[in-house]
């Protein structure tokens, strides 16, 4: 089958920082599906580990990556019981193995869910990873209840990005929230504002955004661009018995000091954790992709697709990075093979 990977860690504008190649198709045993993919999307985490993963030494044989893909089942493993041949399916795959830049994948079963009947291949690429981060980070680590939490505000951070994309639509069409973006630039404070949020402030000048439209404090922040750089004025803003989420990481211990007096509650989100551990409820992720396939095609959700780029070529996947990497992206980018 044909994939696409790299060799060492270099620039994206390099001709190596990918490389296509002819490898052996897989074959599913266990939970394992073989997936022939039809399309993936490309996320911040993928060229953050084309960088990273090859940096001091050249591998022997090419590193494959991509996570988010929509394809077809053409074998399933003995143990599995949820698909069947033939089923479309999506899913954000497992950073710790073998990724979707490739014609067949094998994917647990138990990380996957039913393709949106509704969405092209494209629209359903853009999903699964940010899908299940703002599915999680809403109903796994804060634990939003729609009814006692009806009228709280959470502020989503990055709000045009892939992840807070699909958060400030489920924050407000399930978890009845008070939806609060950030945003900079006009495209993308009308973007989020389109999604539903109820207010778009300027994260260059958050705190006094907040306080111009009657919010100094919000119940609940989602970190999804930079929890180092926000964090102090995160636990300033954040109200009595709050909640934080982050996903980004930090590069020095935090002050959790800052969030004592408040019994502040603070939690990370890291959606390969269930798959990376086998945790013992690793099904959780097919239950939710099933649930934001249902949203989807009842149009309570809508995709966060913006640009598809045809054909699984080097040059498509080079670009797709090059997207990501300048931080100018709004919503989702999809190669369809």
């Amino acid at each position: 089958m044909k994939a696409i990977g790299f060799k060492q860690s270099l620039p994206i504008s390099d001709p190596n920082s990918f490389i296509e190649f002819e490898t052996e198709k897989p074959v599913a045993s266990g939970y394992d599906l073989l997936v022939k993919v039809q399309a993936n999307s490309v996320n911040p985490v993928d060229f953050k580990i084309r960088e990273s993963a090859a940096k001091d030494s050249v591998l022997d044989t090419p590193k494959v990556i991509g996570w988010d893909a929509v394809g077809i089942v053409e074998a399933v493993g003995d143990t599995c019981s949820l698909f069947s041949v033939g089923d479309e399916v999506f899913y954000a795959g497992d950073l710790m193995r073998s990724g979707s830049n490739a014609e067949y994948q094998l994917i647990d079963e138990r990380i996957v869910g039913n393709k949106p009947k509704n969405l092209s291949i494209a629209e359903a690429a853009a999903i699964p990873l940010t899908g299940l981060t703002a599915y999680e980070s809403l109903f796994d680590r804060i634990k939003v209840n729609p009814y006692t939490d009806k009228g709280k505000s959470i502020l989503v951070l990055a709000g045009a990005g892939g992840v807070g994309s699909i958060a400030i639509q489920l924050a407000k069409r399930l978890g009845n929230l008070t939806v609060i973006a950030t945003a900079s630039r006009p495209d993308s404070i009308a973007w989020c504002k389109d999604l539903g949020a109820d207010f778009v402030v300027n994260h260059h000048k958050l705190k006094e955004g907040l306080e111009e439209i009657g919010h100094s404090e919000v119940n609940y922040i989602l970190d999804f661009v930079d929890l180092e750089g926000y964090w102090d004025i995160a636990a300033d803003i954040i109200k009595p018995q709050g909640h934080i989420v982050s996903i980004t990481g930090s590069s020095k211990p935090l002050n959790l000091d800052l969030l004592k007096s408040k019994s502040v509650s603070f939690s990370w989100e890291f959606m390969y954790t269930r798959s990376m551990y086998t945790t013992d409820d690793i099904e959780r992720q097919h239950e939710i992709l099933n649930h934001l396939s249902g949203l989807l095609d009842e149009g309570v959700l809508r995709t966060t697709l913006t640009t598809s780029l045809a054909g699984f070529t080097v040059e498509n996947l080079k670009k797709a990075h090059q997207m990501q990497e300048s931080g100018k992206t709004i919503g989702k980018t999809v190669i369809t093979f």
